[in-house]
């Protein structure tokens, strides 16, 4: 009997999910597929900056997982800039995990996909806020 998938946490949807070299017909390039569970790996690791340990967590994964996941997904990205292939991005084991807090305790927690909390784990509160992608300024800017 095959093992029950474990659904990936994903907290992060492109909205562009095609990229090919330029000046290169469509029709004459191959492509490499980066699944949006590696995508997200990227994301956490080499734009964040984060340790594995919390990668993984916040992937729902194991630290070895991670691992895998991120060596694939730059192992596909150094194909497709070295060869010219296109990168479409498409597919994987995730769900989508919105980070909630409450306006009231301060708690803040992920909602999976699908999963709806109309209150609070912590202290019940139904005055709840979605929290927006944080995103880290260039320190080299001037």
């Amino acid at each position: 009997m095959a093992r029950p998938t474990k659904w990936r946490h994903v907290e992060f949807l492109p909205d562009v999910t095609y990229f090919k070299p330029a000046g290169v017909p469509l029709r004459d390039l191959e492509e490499v597929v980066l699944t949006v569970d590696e995508l997200e790996a990227l994301r956490l690791k080499d734009l964040e900056g984060l340790e594995q340990e919390p990668c993984a967590e916040r992937m729902n994964v194991s630290r070895p997982t991670f691992v895998r996941i991120i060596n694939s997904a730059r192992k596909k990205v150094a194909e497709a800039l070295i060869k010219g292939k296109a990168i479409k991005i498409e597919g994987g084991t995730y769900r989508f995990v919105q980070s909630l807090k409450c306006r009231d305790c301060g708690n803040e927690w992920k909602q999976p996909q699908g999963e709806t909390y109309n209150e609070c784990p912590k202290c019940h509160s139904t005055n709840l806020m979605p929290i927006k992608q944080r995103r880290r300024q260039c320190r080299n800017y001037k």
